[in-house]
């Protein structure tokens, strides 16, 4: 880790996300979840991005389980190892939003003594290690555990709050003192989410004691909790002043603060609740009130990193690392994100205030954060994204790695506010403003090309754009005959566009078998000029294929290496185009997707089987013929993000899950609360289509594309459908 030496150029650090917490009796580790303990090339990978410096998980938990463990360090050692060969500078972290082994808990007044003994062994096994977070985020994890009960030992009382902050602090600072004694030159990068609260004018009372309380841990270290501490009272009322005066009696002054900083860091409070969420509604003894992320709310105060980051410096005037950046979003927004704490990194740099860097984080994303580690959760990904058991470097990669050589990548849509910055973040109807029609986006920017004006996907990516700000254009047969190769090449001239998705093409199954040639033309020689242009021009390109160019012999899903053998005209043209597009451009994202279902259009299966019983009319479906349907909204967002990271070849999305067509008509019928008694089996062979078809085509992506359950996409379905006004209209 060198001198910053100038103001302008903040270092780009990594982390991954590594907390082992404890719910009950269960450990939660999260290194386990993204397979990062069995992987040999994840720091070959990290090196490759030029970070600086790697928050380097050295967890109490999982190295001294217990009192008698002999400690094996082979794992640690040979990473770590790594790290030197590459000059990463290692930031070791001994507890991670853990409550220490189970021989111990952030409420036993043995925990600080206890992890001093093993911060000294992790010194005597590395003296090299030059910088520790004996404990990350003390405060929020005393919230978690000694507040919320959400986290191990599950209890919700202030007097339980006070000793884990307490026991947090007194351990950090018998850890240095101890790593110290083997490394003199040993110094502390003391992490914390940096959140502060906003508030009605009702409510001020209440936000003012959470801002103060948010440096608790700060001042504990630096000696500041005396008699005049604004919090004084407050501790005094759990705990005793013998126990306040061990941190005035042994200060240990962050040598770095490390902000950790996410879109939920800041809360805004406001007792007219009733146009909040449920589960944001709580409150103390004193007002009932709804609690949500500051940026849901037009709270009009100051607000944001660089405010934050401010206040932190005149309070403290210590160095300042931000030690985590992560959003779990779309990959455009995680962009956003990111670029948006960088450039706050050199603007207060530029303002005299020593932000030594910016850590990317997680580099392997994390899982069940959504559910706050209490249960099995949504996986995000980060720098990379690990679904396939191998980490697949994902468009943050690639800004982080021209931000570490200075040189950042121009992604068209960085230009755009991220949805944190646009009104329809608003919870509040009186505050959010409609989407109407095409976002009003940066005209500097270079736009997405969407080929398929009149069709269910064209439309659904331009909603999808509007929603997450990109800057599109929606062409239809009668601005570009994409069968005419001189009129895609008129366009793309025109338009300049960073990618061009191709959502058009011949559709009808049955009609193809007598329509051969025109279901070629439009599925086989469109995309093959637009690969021929795209490909001159250094333009992204994607385009769709089917599940139909399988033959349905496999009884397991099929992947993207499986042989295809189309039964029809329709499978052989999409089978044609798979091979025609690549290989005009190898560099193109081919997605096969299956029986597609949304919200915003009334050709699809699932209205279909609305529409139909509505009118008390049956509905036949076939039950021997295996699908794996693909949500809309689901399907698009991750085609996006595919695209946005700049995937080829071919890729399988659909819902996770298989059904047959009659099942998922008695499931549409019921959860629509129709007549079930009306959806009629029937087999592929009665129903006599012209077009023969696979009586299995299931998908699934060995590339490592997880979608949500089916189950899970159909409630959406339905949510999504009572909303789809509101927003769209």
């Amino acid at each position: 880790m060198e001198k910053n030496t100038s103001y302008y150029r903040p270092e780009i650090w990594g982390g991954v996300e590594c907390t082992i917490n404890r719910v009950g009796d269960r450990f939660r580790d999260q290194l386990d979840y993204t397979g990062h303990y069995t992987r040999e090339n994840d720091i070959d990978l990290f090196a490759g991005l030029g970070i600086k410096a790697f928050r380097f998980p050295i967890l109490w938990e999982r190295h001294q389980p217990a009192t008698d463990t002999i400690i094996d360090w082979s794992w640690a050692e040979k990473q770590l190892s790594k790290l030197q060969s590459y000059n990463i500078t290692p930031i070791a972290g001994l507890v991670h939003h853990g409550s220490g082994p189970a021989f111990t808990s952030l409420i036993d007044n043995n925990f600080p003594t206890l992890l001093a003994v093993y911060a000294a062994k992790v010194a005597e096994k590395f003296p090299f290690i030059e910088y520790y977070t004996p404990v990350n985020e003390p405060l929020t994890t005393a919230r978690f555990s000694g507040l919320y009960a959400l986290w191990y030992p599950h209890h919700k009382t202030d007097r339980s709050f006070v000793r884990m902050v307490m026991n947090q602090a007194k351990g950090i600072v018998l850890a240095m003192q101890a790593i110290r004694k083997v490394n003199p030159n040993a110094k502390l990068v003391q992490t914390e989410d940096l959140g502060k609260t906003y508030s009605t004018k009702k409510l001020r009372y209440q936000a003012k004691f959470e801002n103060r309380r948010r440096w608790l841990v700060f001042d504990l270290l630096c000696g500041r909790v005396t008699k005049n501490h604004p919090l004084w009272k407050y501790f005094i009322k759990y705990t005793d002043e013998q126990s306040l005066n061990f941190f005035l009696e042994n200060p240990c002054v962050p040598d770095i603060i490390g902000v950790n900083h996410y879109v939920t860091s800041e809360r805004f409070l406001d007792e007219d609740h009733k146009e909040y969420p449920r589960c944001a509604i709580g409150g103390n003894r004193r007002n009932r009130y709804a609690d949500v992320e500051a940026v849901r709310a037009n709270h009009g105060q100051p607000a944001g990193l660089k405010v934050l980051i401010k206040e932190l410096w005149n309070n403290y005037k210590i160095p300042i690392a931000i030690t985590e950046v992560q959003l779990h979003c779309h990959r455009d927004e995680q962009l956003r994100w990111m670029r948006q704490a960088w450039k706050a990194c050199i603007e207060l740099n530029e303002e005299g205030i020593r932000v030594l860097a910016m850590t990317a984080w997680s580099l392997l994303g994390a899982k069940g954060w959504n559910k706050l580690l209490t249960a099995e959760g949504d996986y995000e990904s980060g720098v990379f994204d690990i679904r396939s058991g191998e980490p697949r470097m994902t468009a943050l990669g690639k800004l982080i790695g021209s931000l570490s050589n200075g040189v950042e990548e121009k992604f068209p849509f960085l230009k755009e506010p991220g949805w944190w910055q646009r009104d329809m973040r608003f919870i509040k109807t009186s505050e959010r403003v409609k989407l109407n029609g095409h976002y009003a986006a940066n005209t500097v920017s270079r736009p997405l090309l969407i080929i398929g004006k009149t069709g269910t996907l064209g439309r659904a990516f331009a909603k999808m754009c509007e929603l997450r700000a990109i800057s599109y254009r929606l062409l239809g047969r009668g601005d570009v005959d994409i069968s005419d190769e001189k009129q895609v090449e008129h366009v793309i001239d025109l338009y300049k566009p960073w990618a061009v998705i191709n959502a058009a093409g011949f559709v009808r199954v049955d009609d193809a078998e007598a329509e051969k040639d025109v279901c070629f033309i439009a599925n086989v020689t469109g995309p093959e000029n637009l690969a021929r242009v795209c490909r001159k021009h250094g333009i992204r390109l994607m385009v769709f294929s089917s599940d139909l160019v399988f033959d349905g012999q496999k009884k397991d899903p099929y992947i993207e290496s499986d042989a295809v053998f189309p039964l029809n005209v329709y499978g052989a043209s999409k089978a044609r185009a798979e091979t025609t597009v690549l290989h005009h451009y190898s560099d193109a994202l081919v997605i096969r997707t299956s029986a597609f279902f949304g919200p915003w259009d009334q050709y699809n299966f699932a209205t279909h089987v609305i529409n139909t019983l509505q009118q008390d009319q049956p509905f036949s479906a076939t039950n021997d013929v295996h699908v794996s349907p693909t949500y809309v909204p689901d399907l698009v967002h991750n085609a996006l993000d595919l695209l946005i990271d700049a995937e080829k070849n071919i890729w399988h999305i659909s819902n996770t899950g298989e059904t047959t067509w009659y099942d998922l008509a008695r499931e549409v019928a019921g959860r629509a609360r129709l007549n079930k008694k009306l959806v009629q089996p029937s087999s592929l062979k009665t129903m006599q289509y012209p077009a023969p078809r696979p009586v299995y085509s299931v998908l699934k992506s060995e590339r490592g594309m997880q979608l949500p359950l089916l189950d899970n996409a159909l409630e959406r379905f339905f949510a999504d459908r009572k909303t789809t006004h509101e927003l769209f209209s």
